[in-house]
């Protein structure tokens, strides 16, 4: 009998939950064993916490030389260009200039950042200035100072790519909830639709709405997670 298997886990810093449709216990753990290896393995290569990871290098390296990455990480920055061009650079991934050291939401965030150094900042954010080399699989910032960051696509791209994993293992149903950034697949043990709840802004445990849905993402961004309240008002990253 078909049944549904749910894991919680915490991978690149936010709450996620596998959950995959199987007949057995054993084989729908391994198969969300191997989704939790998938994304780790995106995060080291994605994350800019850690010295080794290609991101990284990539920004260490803005100014002076060219980076030679992984296919996976060339294709992925190229993508987000795509989507700089189609958005009029409203996405961008050259944000990491001004990302954790000025608006980091978090307990430390204690005062808000100095308009005059964000001005300055804001002008290593550029896209244009990411120069990608197909033919010898680089990619150089052009200012020093300049760094990319993968905060606004990396958790899809990671539920996208343990989804893909599942499904190649066999995996005919299923989820992958990024914190937000969720992807489905298939249908529910019972044959039905997957029902998505939209969390209420102002009372987070409460769905604001509810979606049916199947081979199809949702991506969904509170202002009730990441904020912080400052002189009694409050900002977030939404």
């Amino acid at each position: 009998m078909l049944r549904e298997f749910k894991r919680p886990q915490k991978l690149m810093g936010n709450a996620f939950e596998i959950t995959v449709v199987s007949d057995d216990e054993k084989t729908a753990n391994g198969h969300i064993d191997a989704a939790i290896e998938e994304i780790r393995r995106i995060e080291k290569l994605l994350t800019t916490f850690s010295e080794e990871s290609q991101t990284n290098l990539i920004n260490k390296n803005a100014g002076i030389q060219v980076v030679k990455v992984d296919w996976e990480i060339f294709d992925l920055i190229e993508r987000s260009l795509r989507i700089s061009k189609i958005t009029d650079g409203y996405f961008d991934i050259s944000y990491g200039g001004i990302d954790k050291s000025f608006w980091n939401f978090d307990k430390e965030m204690k005062q808000l950042p100095d308009p005059d150094l964000i001005k300055k900042h804001l002008k290593l954010v550029n896209y244009q200035n990411i120069i990608l080399d197909r033919e010898n699989q680089t990619v150089f910032l052009k200012e020093k100072g300049m760094r990319i960051g993968f905060g606004g696509i990396g958790k899809g791209y990671a539920a996208e790519m343990a989804k893909r994993m599942l499904q190649n293992r066999g995996v005919t149903s299923g989820i992958v909830n990024a914190s937000g950034d969720l992807t489905t697949w298939g249908n529910q043990a019972n044959g039905k639709s997957w029902t998505v709840g939209i969390a209420d802004p102002d009372n987070s445990r409460q769905p604001f709405s509810y979606m049916n849905i199947t081979d199809m993402a949702v991506a969904t961004s509170g202002n009730y997670e990441k904020f912080v309240v400052i002189n009694g008002k409050k900002y977030s990253h939404t």
